[in-house]
């Protein structure tokens, strides 16, 4: 299939630190026998969800351009896509859970554009294809759904980290990219899962973006609909599993009603799940996550939001009461008797905002070391600084030009000389810079003259704190390096025979009159050289079953006995075969 790119106004607009984890999709990375895992998934899910998923994933099917026969282009995607306001992009593998949330944000679904191996058909804990473009597009194109998917990446992509998430990323995404190569010794496997799960039984404090993965994992991956009784299926996770699929209907998975109880339980990626949680509709989801964000430091601010930022190590933002922005790794802040916070600390680049916009000339070019400021009211005044007119600054001695000094509340004192304020949208004053200026805490100099310009934020309290930056423009975010890169599969010369004979197959299904000779002879190497090979047998059985012939007899035994030789594939034969037995599945919309 020719490969081709059609612009779309969503991609064009995301900003670069996203940008940097698209991926052209190299469509001749597929091999034939690719082209037939698809085909094989998509026919079973196509005949079995149809009874049990959700009822608008077999119209979104059609509404979202995907083929039956054959793996998407992100092209043909886009371009149908783009009549329900999304987007797709390509991606290698895994990206960081906070620039995941943060695609959705943007209404663009993010598709690994590898394809799990034959021997992981069922089910592979690598995001690929088949989980991402059968599995996610689908479901989007119910608007409720839609909607949910977009307000948790907006509500996901402020959610702050732990370090320890950092290395819970890396590790999962080692083990998904090891486990979808080939030729990985069991070792090597072993030994990845090990350092998992030796993250997974550390005693951890969970994060937010923790509890919100959580929830995502409960919901988009592994989301069950309706009632407890009698539920549908909406999860990514579910909808492109042909084993999970039939596995989460079954009386042993336990099915719990939707809450955000949700967000406290634990997930293992390698594992069928024990339990689902059901929603009774799509706008249920937006109201347990609306519940969920308010626990968030996005909205609770103060002293425990700064405490997630500083113990996070991590980029993040601080915005207090007056709407001036601080974007930096925080590294300290001092508390009073109360727990409010008094003082604050970034150490490294950092860039002020107000209303997601650089406040012009305090970007990290002017706060490259950090920046640092007392916060609260002033100790005897009842007016709040950021209340203060041009006329109360100057009852107090505030003048542009003259020294001054003054004490907060809390005990800190700043003296200097004034040279000028900047004021909010709102006319409250948000910012005062200080030239000479020391400011102390009992008996600790926190600036002194010697390190510059003392900017100083003007704000009673801390009202929000979120992970990444207010502006991302402020900092070069186009930095990230994962530690392991997806592994792509040298083919042998058997392989690539293999392939060849999957290729003529594929091309024999298409065209008007089929050539039973060729079949034939294409069997008969299949059956000298790699006997194993179940799949290829199928389909070859899919076109000579109708024929009643001695060929077609030949296969099936052929295939009767690879299941007794084989019983970990033997439920994928006979499926396969159950195919052929019901309603031809065929499908108009190709792309």
């Amino acid at each position: 299939m020719e490969i081709r790119i059609e612009s779309n106004e969503l991609i064009d607009r995301l900003p670069p630190h996203l940008k940097q984890y698209i991926k052209p999709q190299d469509y001749e990375q597929y091999t034939p026998i690719n082209q037939a895992v698809w085909r094989y998934v998509m026919r079973k899910n196509v005949d079995y969800l149809g009874k049990v998923a959700h009822e608008s994933y077999v119209k979104g099917l059609q509404k979202t351009g995907i083929s039956i026969d054959e793996i998407p282009s992100m092209y043909g995607m886009n371009r149908i896509l783009k009549e329900i306001g999304w987007a797709a992009v390509a991606v290698d593998g895994f990206i960081p859970p906070n620039a995941f949330m943060e695609f959705q944000a943007y209404k663009i679904l993010v598709i690994a554009s590898d394809i799990r191996q034959l021997e992981n058909i069922e089910y592979t804990p690598a995001p690929d294809i088949i989980h991402e473009g059968a599995g996610h597009a689908p479901i989007i194109a119910s608007p409720d759904y839609a909607e949910y998917l977009r307000r948790f990446g907006e509500i996901g992509a402020k959610a702050i980290s732990s370090a320890h998430d950092i290395e819970m990323y890396e590790a999962v995404r080692e083990l998904s990219i090891l486990k979808e190569a080939e030729s990985i010794s069991t070792e090597i496997i072993n030994a990845a899962e090990h350092r998992l799960e030796e993250l997974q039984n550390k005693k951890v404090n969970p994060s937010e973006i923790s509890l919100i993965r959580n929830l995502h994992w409960w919901t988009v991956e592994y989301g069950l609909v309706g009632t407890v009784e009698n539920p549908k299926i909406y999860g990514a996770g579910l909808l492109s599993s042909i084993g999970e699929s039939v596995w989460c209907m079954k009386e042993e998975v336990k099915k719990i009603p939707y809450s955000i109880d949700a967000a406290y339980q634990e997930f293992d990626i390698t594992k069928p799940q024990p339990q689902l949680y059901v929603t009774p509709d799509f706008a249920y989801l937006q109201e347990v996550l609306e519940e969920f964000a308010n626990t968030m430091a996005v909205r609770k601010g103060g002293w425990r939001g700064l405490e997630k930022l500083i113990k996070s190590r991590q980029l993040g933002t601080i915005e207090i009461s007056t709407g001036l922005q601080i974007s930096g790794h925080f590294s300290r802040m001092i508390q009073n008797e109360d727990n409010e916070v008094i003082y604050f600390e970034t150490k490294g680049k950092t860039a002020l905002s107000y209303r997601e916009k650089e406040v012009i000339g305090h970007g990290i070019n002017r706060h490259i070391n950090g920046f640092r400021s007392p916060l609260g009211k002033l100790k005897g005044i009842n007016l709040s600084i950021e209340n203060m007119g041009p006329r109360d600054l100057q009852a107090y001695n505030f003048y542009d030009g003259k020294p001054i000094s003054f004490e907060f509340e809390s005990g800190i004192t700043v003296e200097g000389l004034n040279v000028t304020g900047m004021r909010n949208l709102r006319g409250e004053l948000m910012l005062i810079q200080f030239t000479d200026c020391t400011v102390k805490y009992k008996d600790e100099l926190l600036f002194t003259p010697e390190m510059g310009d003392f900017d100083m934020a003007v704000g009673k309290e801390i009202v929000s704190a979120f992970a990444g930056a207010a502006d991302f423009n402020s900092f070069d975010l186009v930095t990230h390096i994962s530690n392991s890169k997806t592994i792509r599969p040298n083919l042998s010369a058997e392989e690539n025979e293999l392939n060849s004979l999957y290729k003529e197959v594929r091309v024999i299904r298409h065209e008007s009159e089929q050539d039973s000779t060729k079949l034939q002879n294409i069997y008969e190497i299949l059956k000298q050289k790699y006997p194993n090979d179940w799949l290829l047998s199928l389909e070859i059985y899919e076109l000579v079953a109708k024929e009643d012939s001695s060929f077609s007899l030949e296969v099936l035994t052929h295939l009767s006995n690879l299941k007794e030789q084989r019983p970990k594939v033997a439920h994928l034969i006979e499926g396969g075969l159950m195919l052929l037995n019901n309603s031809e599945i065929r499908w108009e919309k190709q792309i």
